[in-house]
């Protein structure tokens, strides 16, 4: 997560049985290159030991609002101001209301009302508690005073109880950060993405398909999704988590991608084609396991329907962005690509090497918009390509309004 590189988060500890996540979330934040301050409630202390956030965030942990020596070594407003980004988690009912009252009685509500950064506030407690109408009206008042207050997981709650409430994954958590970090300069703005390869069944057992992870177009719809978008993505076969805020739909064929695509193409402003869709499918599907024989076995294709042409033809006006993976003669096959199928930006790569295309985090990119003007983004992770193909979207729909 190129986002969090260098910045500085400060991560809210309060006492929910979901704070032992916290050791996790120290770990997974330092890892996508944040740097982590731990401030604790005292009801959080009883559920995870200041000694261990301090070993893992190789900072002291800031535990008390007026205590003289601490004051002295931390600096409480310091920390507020030095922060790009807090994250409140677990944040309990407790903590919430207070919150919502604008309190400053401990060390992690005086933070909180000191910092100017973006705040992001997980809920985590019992399913009765959260659905209570006071801590509903509470949520309900901190997302008017700008925090961005995440939905709890639902499922097997710590007092045996199923239902909603639980601290999202790490992984979840850190996407919200990374949101509450972007500019939101596709809010409201309706994305459409394909992702991933599609398969084209030989037998019962057996199809043809490709190396696409579908890593790509989840990224990018990730990041549509962290600059307000909502998003749709129709994805082929894939062994990755689903973006998060993304609506998914499952096809396997080429045939069923396009269906998706058109059905959907209409209610779209940008349409982002990122699949690695079949070129060819068998001609006769066998209805039963193809026997292996002696003889060589010949079978015959036939080509799929192109998508991407499809949905240039489709009435209405949007940006629309194709992927090209190439193997030779980048630039010059991209051109033509964006050309004949009527496209406003393709981006292109060289899928030969082994640091970039398929089955990678990183790719390198030219990327070609319709009036002819062009970006090399050189080697970067996927997640920065999404954001410098979501730029270069964002800036042709401001041209066309």
């Amino acid at each position: 997560m190129y986002l969090l590189a260098g910045k500085r988060v400060l991560l809210c500890v309060s006492g929910s049985i979901a704070a032992y996540k916290a050791a996790d979330l120290v770990r997974r934040l330092q890892e996508v290159g944040a740097e982590v301050q731990v401030a604790m409630t005292s009801g959080g202390r009883a559920f995870i030991t200041p000694l261990t956030l301090q070993a893992l965030s190789k900072r002291p942990v800031a535990l008390e609002l007026l205590d003289t020596t601490e004051d002295a070594q931390i600096g409480h407003i310091e920390l507020a101001e030095e922060a790009d980004v807090v994250l409140v988690a677990p944040a309990t009912a407790n903590l919430i209301a207070r919150m919502a009252a604008g309190m400053a009685d401990d060390i992690v509500t005086a933070l909180l009302l000191v910092t100017r950064a973006p705040v992001v506030v997980a809920p985590a407690m019992n399913t009765n508690m959260l659905e209570h109408p006071a801590v509903q009206a509470n949520l309900r008042r901190m997302a008017e005073l700008g925090y961005r207050v995440v939905e709890s997981d639902s499922g097997e709650l710590a007092c045996g109880q199923e239902g909603a409430g639980r601290l999202p994954d790490p992984d979840e958590l850190i996407a919200e950060v990374a949101a509450a970090l972007s500019e939101r300069d596709l809010e409201g703005c309706r994305v459409l993405v394909s992702a991933g390869p599609t398969r084209e069944p030989l037998d019962p057992v057996r199809y043809l398909s490709n190396r696409s992870s579908g890593r790509m177009g989840y990224e990018i719809a990730a990041a549509a999704w962290r600059r307000g978008a909502r998003v749709t993505v129709v994805s082929g076969p894939s062994s990755l988590a689903p973006p998060r805020g993304a609506e998914m739909v499952a096809v396997e064929t080429a045939a069923e991608m396009q269906a998706a695509m058109e059905e959907r193409v209409g209610d779209s402003d940008v349409v982002v084609m990122v699949a690695a869709v079949a070129d060819y499918r068998p001609a006769n599907v066998a209805a039963e396991k193809i026997k292996k024989l002696d003889e060589q076995l010949a079978v015959p294709l036939e080509r799929t329907t192109d998508i991407l042409a499809r949905l240039s033809d489709a009435p209405g006006k949007r940006v629309l962005v194709g992927f090209a993976a190439e193997t030779e003669s980048v630039r010059d096959n991209a051109k033509e690509k964006l050309a004949r199928k009527g496209l406003d930006l393709i981006v292109a790569n060289d899928v030969a090497a082994a640091d970039r295309g398929f089955e990678v985090a990183t790719n390198a990119a030219l990327l070609i918009d319709r009036d002819g003007g062009e970006e090399e983004t050189g080697l970067i992770g996927k997640d920065e390509l999404a954001d410098r193909v979501l730029d270069r979207v964002a800036a042709l729909r401001a041209a066309s309004s």
